[in-house]
């Protein structure tokens, strides 16, 4: 299991793209010009020599300097029997993250720009064939606030808030005896509520939409009660993951 918590796209796909990008650079041309003079001569006076005989050097030297070349190219030179190595276990991780059973699983949120971020890296995997199995919003809000149920009961708080604030301060509950702070918190949670359904719904429109291009599996997982911090918590992201 690798987790890639890299914001903005940029930064995964530069993870994703490493490996390969390690066996171009061992096997470039660029790394045996560096170390062809050293290859090929004798000493170091014949070095230098052969350094100055190529234009590529000619002018590398003029910019880099001939002792920079040379330290370079030595490193490179001394490093060269692990080479091989390299390149073999780059190979073997860009086979890996391309096999058929590796599955990369996207996580986002239903906001404007991590999902706009998530639709293009959903994208880029599709276009370096990387298997996309599933794209995973996280945070939702939970399916009761687009219920026509849920919604009624908010409307109500607000239209009888007066009415209810005077029923509860009949109740002789001494914290409920203030009708105006009643009727207040009455309103405000019936606003709330009414607010957090309208983000519901539009995160359901969302998640309609999100079908037509992600090529894997849309899971949802709402937002908990609570974060998560034991395993208790971890199961219960488990039972929307996999239910």
């Amino acid at each position: 299991l690798i987790v890639i918590d890299t914001p903005p796209t940029r930064n995964a796909l530069d993870f994703l793209e490493a490996p390969h990008r390690m066996a171009e650079f061992f096997g470039g041309r660029l790394l045996r010009w560096l170390t062809a003079p050293y290859r090929a001569g004798g000493g170091r006076g014949a070095r230098l020599v052969n350094f100055a005989s190529k234009p590529f050097y000619q002018v590398a030297d003029r910019i880099l300097g001939t002792q920079f070349l040379q330290d370079i190219a030595e490193f490179f030179l001394n490093f060269q029997s692990m080479y091989d190595g390299f390149v073999t276990r780059a190979q073997v991780v860009e086979r890996l993250l391309h096999d058929r059973r590796t599955t990369f699983l996207v996580v986002t949120t239903l906001e404007s720009a991590p999902l706009r971020e998530a639709e293009i890296f959903c994208g880029e995997l599709t276009k370096r064939e990387f298997p996309c199995g599933a794209l995973i919003t996280n945070k939702t809000l939970p399916e009761s606030f687009t219920a026509d149920a849920g919604a009624e009961a908010g409307a109500a708080l607000i239209a009888n808030a007066h009415r209810l604030a005077d029923v509860l301060a009949l109740t002789g509950v001494e914290a409920l005896a203030d009708t105006a702070i009643d009727e207040r918190v009455l309103r405000t949670v019936g606003e709330s509520f009414r607010n957090f359904s309208v983000v519901a719904a539009r995160e359901a429109e969302l998640r309609v939409e999100l079908q037509t291009w992600v090529e894997g599996e849309l899971v949802n997982v709402p937002s908990l009660d609570a974060d998560v911090h034991d395993l208790s918590g971890l199961a219960e992201i488990a039972n929307h993951l996999f239910t």
